[in-house]
């Protein structure tokens, strides 16, 4: 269990234990000292206890639920190490607008550049540049046909 997920624990725990402070009466003030948080967040809690009972005291997930589950990550993975070629690009260069093209054709999910970067970060990818340098490329060839001295063409005439 990571860190936040600790905290968001404790933090419950802290709110179910007000909430069953305040449901026998003790006061904002006594339920703050004796759960370490401030009257005006017992106050909140207070509100939402009388709005929804003790239930409306437990922690909800936050944010927009992932929209890919856990089968559809998998895929997505093996299709970006299989390569863009293989998911039939021109090219072997995955780009943004590539990957957000490839999840909309598979998944039928459209994201934004900035979301799909997201997404490629939490996989585990980073941003690589292209060297620029063919892989075919022969560097004892290109060292002997630079020291190959230019002809120059005569003009005697």
């Amino acid at each position: 269990m990571g860190k936040s997920e600790r905290e968001a624990r404790l933090l419950q725990r802290r709110r179910l234990r007000a909430g069953r402070l305040l449901q026998r009466g003790v006061a904002q003030a006594e339920v703050a000292r004796r759960v370490g948080v401030t009257r005006t967040t017992v106050s909140q809690w207070n509100s939402q206890l009388e709005a929804g009972g003790m239930e409306a005291l437990k922690s909800r997930p936050r944010g927009r639920p992932r929209g890919l589950d856990d089968t559809q990550w998998r895929e997505l993975m093996r299709a970006l190490t299989a390569g863009a070629l293989a998911a039939g690009f021109a090219t072997d260069l995955w780009t943004l607008p590539r990957v957000g093209e490839l999840i909309k054709r598979r998944f039928m999910r459209s994201y934004s550049e900035s979301q799909v970067w997201r997404i490629l970060v939490s996989l585990g990818f980073s941003c690589q540049r292209p060297s620029g340098r063919a892989l075919e490329r022969d560097e004892a060839a290109i060292k002997r046909w630079l020291r190959i001295p230019a002809k120059v063409p005569s003009h005697s005439g």
